[in-house]
């Protein structure tokens, strides 16, 4: 049996905004937004070549808003993973995006902890070649 993680489900305020930063200020790819209802819609986005997509999920009562910005009480939620940090760190600066942890080299690599719109904490992290 294969398995493998395809969607993680990010919840957001507001679609358009999410996608707005995801693909302008990050790079990603809007893999799909679909109408499912009046108020729900199916959307997916991920870095270009990537297996697994994030699903923005709109907050659609008061538990889900309370979570927006917060999925995990303040750790590091997700983690993007590139083979060029200085550039892509480079331009996420240019595109505005926080970094509340500059770059540190670690003996796994170099990583630096950005926030999402939301302020959902990020890992942006180059590992080290073997």
């Amino acid at each position: 049996m294969t398995q493998k993680i395809t969607h993680i489900a990010i919840v957001v305020e507001d679609y358009d905004l999410a996608i707005q930063f995801y693909t302008e200020k990050l790079g990603f790819v809007l893999l799909q937004d679909s109408k499912l209802s009046e108020s729900k819609r199916w959307v997916l986005v991920a870095p270009k070549g990537s297996e697994c997509a994030l699903l923005l999920a709109k907050a659609s009562n008061e538990e889900q808003k309370s979570r927006v910005g917060n999925q995990t009480g303040g750790r590091v939620f997700l983690f993007l993973q590139t083979d060029n940090f200085y550039g892509d760190y480079q331009k996420m600066i240019e595109n505005e995006i926080n970094f509340i942890r500059p770059p540190k080299e670690e003996e796994y690599g170099i990583v630096a902890v950005f926030e999402d719109l939301y302020g959902n904490l990020w890992d942006l992290i180059e590992h080290k070649k073997n």
